[in-house]
């Protein structure tokens, strides 16, 4: 999985690791599974956070038009 961060949260990461002394990659997975594990599993809770990503809808809208096209890429070829 390949996360994507904004420019100021990848240089606040990059921050962190060289404070401890850590791989960024390392510090971010750490981060993404407490992050993962304390995630409220209510449908409410999780509609609201997905809700809260910027363009999450019009993204999703965009890969279903992708898709339908056929402009994928096969899972053999990632």
């Amino acid at each position: 999985m390949n996360v994507t961060l904004d420019e100021q949260r990848a240089a606040k990461l990059s921050r962190l690791a060289a404070r401890v002394h850590v791989a960024e990659g390392t510090l971010a997975r750490s981060l993404l599974s407490s992050a993962i594990d304390d995630a409220d599993p209510d449908p409410d809770n999780v509609v609201a956070l997905l809700d809260a990503i910027p363009s999450a809808f019009d993204r999703a809208q965009l890969g279903l038009r992708q898709a339908a096209v056929g402009d994928t890429i096969p899972l053999a070829d990632l």
